[in-house]
């Protein structure tokens, strides 16, 4: 006699199918991103270490690599120890660390506020920088370290300013971007108070300073870099599994453990201190923080943290804004022109972007 199955029966080996189908899913998906992260990664520190070597050989006088590498381990090379040691090798490395920091920082305060616009040339960091150095070259007529101290200062002061200001009952994510925005717009037209005081001598430099330039650069000016970057970076690549969270909402990150104010404290004081350093040698270079994220998002994909791809990406950037900036035109022109040259319409378009969605910022 056949007794039959029941229908529970039936669908529990369809079940357990189904759900070793979606897990086996899951981790191919997984697998996939890790392996295109890991090859985007791989991609970028290759071109950013060509670009490295072109800017260090290429010149008025082109120098081999051999040359280069004699140089680098310490030989004295005619011509060589001067131009490459002294001129072209702190101006890559310079390049390279300022990059990093405006990308990895950018990208940091992008993710926890959820937006392509919250990046510290949007929300006045790099502005009160810039305010700060230039009381400093006019106002004061100080120069070299006492600049970049007054530079960081006020990056600090204004970073504190706008999450003060955004603060009510928590940090909401559009309030603290429209006021930094209000906040930058302001310290933009104090810079320009500043600056039509100023006599002309210092008038020149505090111009080239404030458009974001590697001419002049030393080791003096990259060590501080590199030393904000040893110490922020790791900070803010331990805080990278809270800051995923962050990017699902505030109630989602806290019902998933993330404190999210400690969070959020520690991203910006990290961010900040990247930012200040980075402004304080370089000037404040236009858009390498803001565009630096969204590119690795489109390089990278859904999914991975993208603190060390925009990390390289804004390393790159640099780099090869600098060198078209020195000899792809018929003049030389500071690596902030032609960043913002890339940057101001991508600007735009996201602006218009937002607006036809009918979203708000």
């Amino acid at each position: 006699m056949n007794v039959p199955s029941s229908p529970a029966a039936d669908t529990a080996p369809d079940l357990e199918t189904g759900s070793s189908t979606t897990i086996a899913a899951v981790v191919r998906g997984r697998r996939n991103r890790g392996v295109r992260l890991r090859t985007v990664v791989t991609v970028l520190a290759v071109l950013i270490l060509a670009v490295f070597a072109l800017s260090v050989m290429a010149g008025r006088t082109f120098y081999p690599l051999g040359d280069v590498l004699r140089v680098v381990f310490g030989e004295d090379v005619p011509g060589a120890s001067f131009a490459v040691g002294r001129l072209r090798l702190p101006r890559a490395a310079l390049a390279v660390l300022a990059g990093a920091s405006f990308g990895l920082a950018g990208v940091a305060f992008q993710t926890m506020l959820r937006n392509p616009l919250a990046s510290p040339d949007i929300i006045g960091i790099s502005s009160g920088a810039g305010a700060g150095a230039a009381f400093a070259i006019v106002g004061l007529g100080l120069g070299g370290a006492s600049v970049s101290l007054f530079a960081i200062t006020a990056g600090l002061a204004v970073a504190l300013v706008v999450y003060a200001l955004s603060y009510k009952a928590g940090v909401a994510d559009t309030r603290l971007i429209l006021v930094g925005i209000g906040i930058a717009a302001m310290l933009e037209s104090v810079t320009a108070y500043i600056l039509n005081q100023a006599p002309d001598w210092e008038l020149q430099e505090a111009m080239r300073w404030l458009t974001g330039s590697l001419n002049g650069a030393s080791w003096n000016q990259a060590l501080p870099v590199l030393a904000a970057l040893l110490i922020c970076g790791p900070v803010l690549l331990s805080q990278a599994r809270n800051l995923g969270a962050t990017r699902l909402g505030d109630d989602t990150a806290s019902a998933l453990g993330v404190r999210v104010g400690r969070t959020r404290l520690v991203i910006i004081v990290a961010a900040v201190l990247l930012i200040s350093f980075a402004t304080a040698a370089t000037g404040p270079i236009a858009f390498v923080a803001f565009l630096a994220g969204p590119i690795a998002a489109r390089l990278v994909g859904p999914g991975p943290s993208l603190l060390v791809p925009a990390a390289l990406v804004g390393a790159l950037l640099v780099l090869v804004a600098d060198f078209c900036g020195q000899y792809a035109f018929g003049t030389r022109f500071p690596v902030g022109v032609v960043t913002g040259v890339l940057g101001a319409p991508y600007l735009v378009y996201l602006i218009v972007r937002v607006n036809r969605a009918g979203a708000s910022l």
